[in-house]
């Protein structure tokens, strides 16, 4: 919704060797030993329109045949697609364990033009029915199964909500009524209220999350769901909720219901919150007690697929925070501290630029340092590009092998924009504003293309050592040497820990490597990289390999 130019910076090129086309074989040694640690994730970020069609007969829905500017229209991507995906292993040899998909929930059933040529609601952004699934991205029995084989590979799901708007309006889409939304005042971001109480774009309208007076469904809504033979079990529904909550029936509170049906019939594990900054914080606050009490829930009536004892995860997009603002985000007339009220952990639009602008002991170090200090017991998600952000870390896709070790090897958690680890085009010939962003995925590259395949075999080695690994994300980071440039990570929670080196820029063939900071003689340890083992000797261990990445861990 957004027009972004973009910015590039001269950076210096850190060279990485990676050969072979082929991908890195699983190493499942000892992984179903090691805890899942939300604060070390490994987060794929997908458009579920853009990532695999999996499901041709979905791809027309609501007589959306309208011809829509380039990459603007639904394209056939949908949940099938990231099922199959998942039961082919390609997350796991990438070392995913958390998908990320945009909402798919039922979009409005036209398109608009904001100025970018005509759109559909491919993205997921522009709600009609939040207790729906669009038709084009598949069905509850598509999204069960998705959770399912996901599960059964370790891989935890989050869902994208959005509370602070409804899709825009058009001559088949009615706006929601003005006790619902507000329409016609567009913020102008210089203020709280003036980023709250207000549209994002035009024809946007905003819930009015402020409210708390009693509100009555739409009419279009209940005349659609009667036509669908589900009336009657909604409103029950509904009821229900209301009368366990006691919570009056303003419009922020039908949508937390509508969107935590979802953990309660699914069992995913975390939420996304879409435009977060755009509402009072006391909104989410509400949306992280019920998507907890939704999860407690589900957990009870199915308590053989329990995965783990990690409590319901949520991630926050608020526009424009960085970690270096420790808690609070700054709207110059208020702050506002979002970790304490709602959200574990908040999306870092920082951290390209901090990857642009130091080596890594300057990133891997603040971020260690600040995450173990001013933001110890939450996280931050770091990318390096992303669906709505203009100014990626590497727009031409020709610094992938140091987009990979900067973001991979980073303390904090991970997000890999679908097609980052593929070099996926994100400068589109024919595109307006953030459509150039969201293209398909190149799976014909990584069929066919070696320079992909060099590139795809370095991010997944980096991604199942950090999946394999929780020090790496969640970890201390500690420098052991300059020259060559040798660190730590370690991590304790409980009865577990876990303690890597990792060895950067080292010189092609033979490297040796001081270890007796973690590893005494005779400790037997793997190259996760080259996958050769050693023995600490003189509290050293030498590696002779093609690499210049060396990547340790005990065996």
């Amino acid at each position: 919704m957004k027009k972004y130019t973009f910015l590039f910076l001269p950076l210096v090129f850190l060279i990485m060797s990676c050969s072979g086309s082929k991908s890195v074989s699983m190493n499942k040694d000892n992984t179903s030993k090691i805890p899942f640690v939300w604060e070390g994730a490994n987060i794929y970020f997908l458009l579920t329109d853009r990532f695999y069609n999996g499901n041709t007969a979905n791809d027309l829905n609501f007589n959306r045949t309208k011809t829509p500017g380039k990459l603007r229209g639904f394209e056939g991507g949908d949940i099938i697609g990231i099922t199959k995906k998942i039961e082919s292993g390609y997350f796991e040899k990438l070392g995913i364990n958390a998908i990320w998909l945009t909402p798919i929930v039922e979009q409005i059933h036209d398109g608009v033009d904001e100025g970018t040529g005509l759109s559909y609601g491919f993205h997921g952004y522009w709600a009609r029915d939040w207790s729906a699934l669009d038709p084009n991205f598949g069905t509850k029995e598509d999204l069960a199964n998705l959770v399912k084989k996901a599960h059964e590979k370790g891989i935890r799901i989050l869902l994208d909500g959005v509370i602070n708007h409804t899709g825009p309006v058009t001559e088949e889409d009615p706006v929601w009524p003005q006790e619902w939304v507000r329409t016609g005042v567009v913020c102008d971001y210089k203020s709280f209220e003036n980023t709250t109480m207000c549209t994002l774009v035009d024809n946007l309208p905003d819930i009015k999350t402020e409210s708390t007076q009693n509100v009555e469904l739409p009419p279009f809504l209940i005349e659609k769901w009667k036509k669908e033979g589900r009336y009657d079990k909604e409103i029950t529904s509904l009821d229900e909720f209301f009368k366990r909550t006691g919570y009056p029936r303003s419009p922020k509170y039908y949508i937390i219901k509508w969107l935590t049906d979802y953990i309660v019939e699914f069992g995913i594990d975390g939420y996304r919150a879409d435009t977060v900054k755009h509402t009072d914080e006391d909104v989410w606050a509400d949306f992280k007690k019920e998507c907890e009490y939704a999860f407690e829930t589900w957990k009870k009536h199915h308590p053989m697929q329990v995965l783990d004892q990690n409590p319901f995860y949520t991630i926050a997009e608020v526009y424009g925070y960085g970690i270096s603002g420790g808690q609070d985000y700054d709207f110059g007339d208020r702050k506002v501290n979002y970790f304490q009220n709602g959200f574990n952990s908040m999306i870092n639009f920082e951290f390209k630029w901090n990857a642009a602008q130091n080596d890594y002991e300057g990133l891997f170090s603040k971020y260690s340092n600040d995450l173990n200090n001013n933001l110890k017991g939450y996280s931050v998600l770091n990318y390096m590009s992303s669906h709505d952000d203009g100014q990626p870390f590497d727009a031409y896709r020709v610094k992938g092998i140091e987009a990979g070790t900067k973001l991979l090897l980073s303390p904090g958690m991970s997000q890999v924009y679908y097609g980052d680890e593929s070099n996926r085009s994100l400068v589109v010939e024919g595109t307006q504003g953030d459509a150039t962003l969201r293209s398909n995925m190149n799976w014909d590259d990584i069929q066919n293309n070696s320079e992909v395949q060099k590139t795809l075999l370095h991010w997944q080695k980096l991604g199942q050592f950090r999946r394999n690994h929780p020090a790496v994300g969640a970890g201390i980071h500690t420098k052991i040497s300059d020259q060559p440039y040798v660190f730590s990570r370690t991590f304790s929670k409980e009865t577990f820990s876990d303690n890597v080196i990792i060895g950067l820029d080292l010189p092609k063939g033979q490297k040796e490597l001081s270890v007796n900071s973690l590893f005494q003689d005779g400790t037997k340890l793997r190259d996760f990289y080259s996958n050769q083992e050693v023995e600490v000797v003189n509290s050293k261990v030498i590696i002779d390999s093609d690499f210049d990445v060396v990547l340790l861990e005990v065996i």
